[in-house]
């Protein structure tokens, strides 16, 4: 048993691959919440760029959207190829002000805006429950709204075992707001993808309730999402049970993972 199981794993792993935005929260501090994000990270696709945000001294130079995004600067604007909403993932170290290196503020309310534009983000941020998660966010000086953080994609609440082992508490999937066929909105409210019991120290999996979603999120078909899933679960689970579980081991056994026979996007 580790931070997450391999049905978890490989949930997240397709979600990430698709470049969905990822949170790691805790509420307390020193539990893993960047080792954590960065280790999910690897299943990012190599062809992803990723932007690392500079925290207070972030200026959105690069990013064409800024502007309608609710950014102002007088800086000019420098010349470079802007990049592509559909290929790129910030990336912000934490959501907080307790460092310079950290975003917040304006920096952090355009960098969860531009997720809207299709835009992914990789973050972490002190919390202990989705619900703090949004309380943070949407209190001053961020102030976003709840139709703005639904674009938050997957929140992940990370805890310790009484033993001292890292554990996800909680996955959620954060449903965009979307409109129907006739134009008119829809709010949902997230669903719970997996939940640890500590008695058992084992984890309880509900992401077949939204299977259609998150296939449809993905660009895949329900079933060839699930058969996927399982697959790559199986990958994950042969790769601890033959003990890759070195940083550099693991990042090398995902490069190797083959797709040959797996039902890829739109197929």
């Amino acid at each position: 048993m580790g931070t997450l199981d391999a049905e978890l794993a490989a949930l997240v792993w397709l979600l990430v691959e698709a470049r969905l935005p990822l949170i790691v929260a805790a509420r307390a501090p020193r539990v893993g919440k960047s080792t954590t994000l960065n280790a999910l990270l690897d299943f990012l696709p190599p062809s992803v760029s990723r932007v690392e945000l500079a925290g207070a001294a972030e200026d959105f130079q690069w990013l064409p959207e800024a502007a309608s995004l609710g950014w102002r600067s007088e800086r000019a604007v420098v010349s470079r190829v802007p990049p592509r909403p559909d290929s790129t993932y910030l990336i912000a170290a934490e959501l907080s002000n307790h460092l310079p290196v950290y975003t917040w503020g304006d920096q952090a309310r355009i960098a969860i805006r531009a997720l809207s534009l299709g835009y992914g983000m990789g973050a972490t941020i002190h919390a202990g429950s989705l619900e703090e998660v949004f309380g943070v966010l949407g209190a001053p000086p961020l102030r976003l709204s709840a139709d703005e953080l639904s674009w938050l994609g997957v929140v992940l609440i990370l805890g310790l075992s009484p033993t001292g082992e890292r554990r996800m508490t909680a996955v959620h999937y954060v449903r965009p707001v979307a409109r129907d066929v006739h134009g008119h909105l829809q709010r949902l409210g997230p669903a719970v993808l997996a939940t640890w019991d500590p008695a058992r120290d084992a984890f309880e999996h509900f992401g077949w309730g939204v299977i259609t979603e998150l296939a449809e999120r993905v660009e895949r078909k329900a079933g060839d999402f699930e058969l996927e899933q399982r697959r790559r679960a199986e990958y994950l689970g042969g790769l601890a049970d033959g003990g890759v579980t070195g940083v550099a081991e693991v990042q090398a056994a995902l490069r190797g993972y083959s797709l040959e026979g797996s039902v890829q996007p739109g197929n």
